[in-house]
């Protein structure tokens, strides 16, 4: 068991990776309105590579036992890496920062909903509505409070419907990311993960010849691309990693609450964004409900969860 000084440093590196997370969609904002998507992406993430690289390499974790880690490293790259930063940094181009973070706050809710539907997961009253709570959360923020008008002329901004879209996919990645993580170390599947996701995305960059995006980039968007790759991509993976480590599940899924408070207020002040009454409310719905659905799936005491933990974030 860890000592309570490195459950406490634990702690605080659990925070320190949450406000990096929650700058991410700030610094990816500031980035695509200078660069494609895909520039964005490629940099972000060759960037978290290359500071990974030493540490895989000391480790001795630089190997893959066949084709079908290949196969299966390839597929988490896709949907956790590819699409989902391509489903958020081009919804970014139009959506907000501060809504973002509020409908990927969501996530856990389909993670719970998927596990129900299809891993015959239980779920009960208090989890149907928790998931009804978060659900309404989502809708007041995506429609700014006209819930019957975002039916009627759809999502506010086009690219919240992206956005949105990158929930369910992260959901799906993380369900899939369970079994890989309960024969393999996450420190490994995250470098694989990675590194088989910026190929896929390498392709896209190659066709839509991103290096010819970069000189367009200024200093306040290679600062931005930097703190994608250096804070986000790779410190807050490691002390996510530690924190796992020294902390349980549920513990470190509330710090993950954090998140979009943090890039709300980050966002008020670098991007102006304002806060509002409804992106509160709607936020509020969201946390309340994310709170109920974790109650309702919490293990009697005693019993042993063989959930891997909480699975790869932004």
């Amino acid at each position: 068991m860890a000592g309570k000084d490195t459950r406490f440093a634990a702690k605080i590196k659990m925070v320190l990776a949450v406000i990096f997370w929650g700058g991410s969609f700030i610094a990816i904002k500031i980035a695509v309105q200078e660069s494609s998507p895909a520039t964005v992406i490629w940099l972000r993430f060759l960037i978290g590579l290359l500071c990974l690289f030493p540490i895989i390499l000391k480790k001795g974790m630089l190997h893959v036992s066949g084709w079908k880690d290949i196969g299966e490293y390839t597929l988490l790259g896709f949907l956790g890496v590819s699409l989902h930063q391509w489903l958020q940094s081009n919804g970014l181009v139009t959506s907000q920062a501060s809504t973002t973070s509020w409908i990927v706050a969501s996530i856990p809710l389909f993670m719970v909903f998927f596990g129900w539907l299809f891993l015959k997961e239980k779920l009960g009253k208090l989890g149907l509505l928790g998931i009804a709570l978060a659900t309404l959360g989502v809708l007041i923020i995506v429609s700014n409070g006209n819930i019957a008008g975002l039916f009627q002329n759809g999502f506010g901004a086009p690219g919240d419907l992206l956005i949105l879209l990158s929930a369910p996919n992260w959901a799906v990645y993380s369900i899939l990311l369970r079994k890989t993580l309960q024969r393999e170390s996450a420190l490994k599947t995250t470098f694989f993960s990675i590194l088989f996701g910026w190929l896929i995305s390498s392709i896209q960059f190659l066709v839509e010849k991103g290096w010819q995006t970069l000189p367009g980039l200024s200093p306040s968007g290679w600062m931005g691309i930097l703190y994608l790759g250096i804070f986000c991509t790779f410190l807050a993976y490691v002390f996510y990693y530690d924190a796992l480590q020294n902390l349980s599940s549920a513990s470190v899924g509330v710090y993950l609450f954090i998140e979009p408070i943090a890039t709300m207020l980050i966002a008020a002040v670098i991007l102006n964004e304002a806060i509002t009454w409804i992106s509160l409310l709607g936020g509020a719905s969201i946390l309340v409900g994310i709170s109920l659905v974790n109650k309702s799936t919490i293990r009697p005491q005693g019993e042993i969860d063989s959930r891997p933990g909480v699975p790869l974030k932004n």
